[in-house]
Order: structure tokens, then C-alpha cells, then sequence
């Protein structure tokens, strides 16, 4: 494989002790050891040696969630996502992606996102259209958001209403390269898709980014693959801190009891995991999951969700078991993916909401 000589030796350091087994999303949801970071670097340590083909590895590969999980439990401090990053590009360059990763391409192409959606709710068509005038920052709802989530995107527009700030919806939003980079890695067309988007956003001072993905391809990413970007990224759930903090949000505590849902892409690849607790606390009493800020499950990816829905079904509903077990009263998401399949998920008993809505109903 051409890959980094960097991940040939994450392949073959790994020294497949099951300390990542645990936290795997995937494999927690299948029961399968395949889905497990030491399987996959198992599996990858075989094509390197010509013993399997890499067309046989290729749904494995896809069937990780990238999430960090065994990143940050691996003991001996390796990084299997990154193998699996350039690996989904090596596939892309010799032509043996998945047929399911072809079609969701196509529909990038083609419609400017992997669902194939091309029409948002007419309720946020029409919230976005009073924000059309530029201002110095510019609110970026993100594609999954716009096509998946539209009620919550709506209400994170009329909390940034609510507190007076001026900000701007792009009709013609650019697509961050998140969907992307999910699917193919570093290739040139997704460093393409960042450019043009960067140089829209180095329009204006400051890009809150809706989608706690999008905030982490922004902040993280567009750094790693020098893509220049001027302008100020942050994540919403920190913007709306700040704020609160700034007391341009009047917000009145109330009884209520919430437990964060951390967003993987937040709190592992970003290390952020103190904005939604200082949200929390502000509105009402925080109380934790088992798994919490860093050590995080992942509640659901809606890319996943268009190749393999009754895994993200059960990752969701792994989710749910967890926060019952510690009886939560208010389970609160950072992310449009996690909130739309843990709604679909919910049991009852346990109320979901999202960020801006917990701050909404308390001021």
C-alpha cells in the first residue's frame, strides 16, 4: 500500500492487547472483532505482506467510525484512525471504494452532499433568509444540519437571535469537506472543497460552526493540510458559552437535571468538553454518564447511517443504555448526528434535547 511510512508502523507496532476492544462504538454494536481497531490493524498488517488483497479490507475500513476511541485508549500511544484516513484514500486512488462510497460521491457531486438532498424546510429556508446581509461573522449550519436536522438548526438560529448578535447565513453555503474527508481522505478533490470553502470564510472575522464536524475539519484539519483560512473558527456550543458568560444571554437556572452527550469530534479531537457543562450548569444541574467527556461513545453518524442504519441503530441504542443506567433525566446533544438517531432511538422515560433548546427554554 502507499501509504505513510508513519502508518506502516502504527500497523505493525500494534500489539493487538485488546485495550481498545472495550471502547469501540462499532464493535460494541456488532459483537464483532473485525470492527475492532486491533482486527483492522491485524487485517492491514496482511495486505502490507500481499497476503489478502485490499479490495478485502475495504468495507472493514469503512465500517470505523474514525471517532478516536482506540486512539485514546491505545497504551502503546499509536493512531489507528490515521491508518484508516490514508487507507480510505489509497482505496479512492486505485478505484476500490465501496459501491455505497461511489453513489454518496456522486451525490456530492451532483446535488453538493451525500444524502442527495436538495431542498432544506421551508421554516429554515426562511430563518436563514433574514441573516442574508454580511456582518462580521458568519453562522455556518454544515450540510448535515441543513438536510437532516432542520427544526434544531432553526432554534440555533433564534437563540443567536435571542441574544442580539449579529451574524450572517450564507444561501450558498460552501460545504466544509467534512463529508469528504470522511469518505476519501486527503485527496486533492477534498483539499479542493476546503480551499474554496476557506477563502469564503476568509470573508469574515469569525465562523461559528454549527456542526460540531464541521468545527473539527475547520480547527483541525484545514491546519493539518495547510489550508489557510483568516478567519476566527469556533464551535457553536463554545460561542453560545461565551455568550452566556458575556451576559448577552439572560439565562435563569432552573430544577432540571441534564447529562452532556459529548460529541466525539468536540471532546476528543478538539479536547473541548467544558463549554456544554458551563451551558448546563448555567440552565439547571449537571450530572454525568459513566462515559463522559473524552471517553465518550459515540451515539451515531448519519454518513454511516446511509451504508449501514442497523449498526448505527444499535450504536444509538447502546447510547440509551447508558444513560439509563445512570439514570439520566435530560440527555443533551452537541451534534445534529447523535441527536437525530438517538431521537429515533429514544426510549421512554429519558428526555432529549439539544443545546439550543435547553437555553431557549431557560431564558
Amino acid at each position: 500500500m502507499l501509504i505513510s511510512q508513519k502508518s506502516k508502523e502504527i500497523i505493525d507496532s500494534c500489539r493487538f492487547c485488546w485495550m481498545c476492544r472495550h471502547i469501540c462504538p462499532i464493535g460494541n454494536a456488532t459483537g464483532q472483532e473485525r470492527n475492532n481497531a486491533r482486527a483492522r490493524m491485524l487485517a492491514l498488517s496482511l495486505v502490507e505482506r500481499e497476503a489478502e488483497p485490499l479490495s478485502g479490507v475495504a468495507d472493514n475500513i469503512y465500517e470505523c467510525a474514525m471517532c478516536e476511541a482506540c486512539t485514546k485508549e491505545c497504551v502503546t500511544g499509536w493512531d489507528p484512525v490515521k491508518v484508516v484516513g490514508e487507507v480510505k484514500l489509497e482505496l479512492a486512488l486505485n478505484g476500490e471504494t465501496p459501491e455505497y462510497v461511489n453513489t454518496m460521491l456522486d451525490n456530492i457531486e451532483k446535488s453538493g452532499n451525500v444524502y442527495g438532498k436538495t431542498a432544506i424546510c421551508d421554516a429554515l429556508k426562511a430563518a436563514a433568509e433574514k441573516h442574508s446581509a454580511k456582518t462580521d461573522t458568519l453562522f455556518v449550519i454544515g450540510k448535515t444540519a441543513m438536510y437532516n436536522s432542520c427544526t434544531n438548526a432553526k432554534r440555533a438560529i433564534e437563540l443567536l437571535e435571542a441574544a442580539g448578535v449579529e451574524f450572517t447565513v450564507l444561501a450558498d453555503e460552501p460545504d466544509t469537506g467534512y463529508e469528504m474527508s470522511f469518505l476519501v481522505g486527503a485527496a486533492q478533490e477534498t483539499k479542493d472543497v476546503m480551499s474554496k470553502a476557506a477563502e469564503v470564510f476568509s470573508q469574515y472575522k469569525t465562523v461559528v460552526a454549527y456542526d460540531p464536524a464541521d468545527a473539527k475539519v475547520m480547527l483541525r484539519e484545514y491546519k493539518e493540510w495547510d489550508v489557510g483560512m483568516t478567519a476566527q473558527a469556533k464551535t457553536f456550543t463554545a460561542y453560545v458559552a461565551e455568550l452566556i458568560k458575556d451576559g448577552k444571554l439572560n439565562v435563569k437556572k432552573g430544577a432540571k437535571k441534564y447529562t452532556a452527550q459529548d460529541s466525539h469530534w468536540l471532546a476528543r479531537s478538539l479536547e473541548e468538553t467544558e463549554p456544554i457543562r458551563e451551558i448546563l450548569s448555567a440552565c439547571g444541574e449537571v450530572s454525568e454518564m459513566l462515559l463522559n467527556r473524552r471517553d465518550t461513545m459515540l451515539a451515531g453518524n448519519l454518513i454511516m447511517n446511509e451504508y449501514m442504519p442497523d449498526v448505527m441503530k444499535r450504536v444509538a441504542e447502546d447510547r440509551w443504555i447508558n444513560a439509563k443506567n445512570m439514570d439520566t433525566e435530560i440527555l443533551v446533544t452537541e451534534s445534529p448526528d447523535e441527536y437525530e438517531l438517538l431521537s429515533a432511538t429514544k426510549p421512554e422515560g429519558i428526555e432529549l434535547m439539544t443545546v439550543e433548546e435547553v437555553v431557549l427554554q431557560c431564558l
